[in-house]
């Protein structure tokens, strides 16, 4: 069973920063894309930013310049650098992995698992 620990929620005044950190546990032998989404209240959830494998990347354009992903694939972890927060910010941050293998035999493919969700809440 594979399963994504998110850890560094909490709560900053406007223009503070935050570090997210999201750990995959499990038999596994490669993750394709971890990424972040967030879900503010009442409003769908969204793409915040991703990282492939060999460290593409994709932002969305409101967190472009502020924050920063980056990942550890030895030790199957992202993290979420975020700077200059804005109120705006305030969600739910959810870890995603994407098209996760394991090591076991015979081999499984999980294709999609989300963590339990943080809260980042930003105070103006």
């Amino acid at each position: 069973q594979v399963q994504l620990v998110e850890s560094g929620g909490g709560l900053v005044q406007a223009g503070g920063s935050l570090r997210l950190s999201c750990a995959a546990s499990g038999s596994i032998f490669s993750i394709n894309v971890m990424g972040w989404y967030r879900q503010a209240p009442g409003k769908q959830r969204e793409l915040v930013v991703d990282i492939t494998s060999v460290g593409n990347t994709n932002y969305a354009d409101a967190v472009k310049g502020r924050f920063t992903i980056s990942r550890d694939n030895a030790k199957n972890t992202v993290y979420l650098q975020m700077n200059n927060l804005k109120p705006e910010d305030t969600a739910v941050y959810y870890c995603n992995a994407n098209t996760i293998k394991t090591k076991t035999i015979p081999q499984y493919t999980y294709r999609e698992v989300w963590g339990q969700g943080t809260l980042v809440t930003v105070s103006s």
